[in-house]
C-alpha cells in the first residue's frame, strides 16, 4: 500500500523581526519594515490555519524579508533590499549561513525524506501581496500560482479554485496571478530538485487588503481558504 502524502506548509515572510545583532543597519527604517517590502502581512496565521486543516508540517520565518529573501534562489536573496545591498560581504555571508541556509536546507530536507520513504509531498507555501505596486492595482484577492506543465499542481489549483468559488463567491481568485508559477521562488526551486510525480508545491498569494487592524486575515476567511483546499485535495484523490 501507499504511504499517505506528506504535506508541508511554509510561510517565507511571517514577520519582520530583525535579530539584534543586525539593528544597527535598520536604524530609521521602522516604516520600511512595517510596509509590504518587509513582511507579507496576515500570511502566517493563514499558514497556521492551513496546517491545521491538513495536519501538516509547518516551516515558517518571522525574520524581516528586508534582512533575507527566504524565497528566492541562492545569489538572488538580498537583491529587494535596500540595505542589504549595502551591507558589507561579510556580513551577508553571516545572514547566509545563519538565516538562510538554515531554512532552506529544513524545507528541502523535509521534502528529500519524505520522497525517500515513499511519498508524495504537497506543499503550500503562504504569502500575501499588497493592493497596489507601482500605482497599478492589483485585481484579485487569492492567486494560485503552479507550473502549468505539472499536472497535479494544474489539477489541485483548478479545483481548489473552484472550491473558493462555492465558499467565498464575492472574491476574485486567480490563477498565477498576480505573480507566474513559474518565476523564482521556493516551489520553483524545489521543482528542478524533485519530480512531478512526488512533489505538489503551490504558492498561495491573498490580497493584503482584506488584513484586519490586528496585521492578520479573518478567522472566516482563514477557515474558508482550508477547508477549500481540504475539499480540493479529495477531489484529486
Amino acid at each position: 500500500m501507499e504511504p499517505p502524502p506528506a504535506r508541508l506548509v511554509t510561510c517565507e515572510h511571517g514577520g519582520n523581526a530583525i535579530p539584534a545583532r543586525y539593528r544597527h543597519l535598520f536604524r530609521d527604517c521602522d516604516a520600511l519594515l512595517a510596509s509590504h517590502r518587509g513582511y507579507d502581512p496576515g500570511a502566517l496565521g493563514m499558514a497556521n490555519a492551513l496546517t491545521r486543516a491538513l495536519d501538516a508540517t509547518l516551516v515558517a520565518s518571522t525574520t524581516s524579508r528586508l534582512l533575507v529573501e527566504l524565497n528566492r534562489s541562492p545569489g538572488r536573496q538580498f537583491r529587494q533590499s535596500p540595505v542589504m545591498r549595502r551591507a558589507p560581504a561579510s556580513v551577508r555571508a553571516q545572514v547566509t549561513d545563519e538565516c538562510y541556509v538554515p531554512y532552506r536546507r529544513e524545507v528541502e530536507t523535509f521534502v528529500r525524506d519524505a520522497c525517500a520513504n515513499g511519498q508524495r509531498v504537497l506543499h503550500v507555501s503562504s504569502h500575501s501581496f499588497t493592493p497596489v505596486l507601482d500605482t497599478v492595482e492589483r485585481r484579485g484577492d487569492v492567486g494560485l500560482l503552479y507550473d502549468p506543465s505539472r499536472r497535479r499542481e494544474r489539477e489541485l489549483c483548478i479545483r481548489w479554485q473552484r472550491a473558493l468559488r462555492i465558499a467565498l463567491p464575492a472574491l476574485v481568485v486567480r490563477r498565477n496571478y498576480p505573480y507566474l508559477g513559474r518565476s523564482d521562488g521556493l516551489t520553483a526551486w524545489l521543482r528542478k530538485r524533485f519530480a512531478g510525480d512526488v512533489y505538489v508545491g503551490v504558492e498561495l498569494e491573498v490580497n493584503q487588503r482584506h488584513v484586519t487592524a490586528s496585521g492578520s486575515f479573518p478567522k472566516a476567511l482563514e477557515q474558508a481558504m482550508a477547508q477549500a483546499l481540504v475539499t480540493a485535495i479529495g477531489a484529486c484523490g
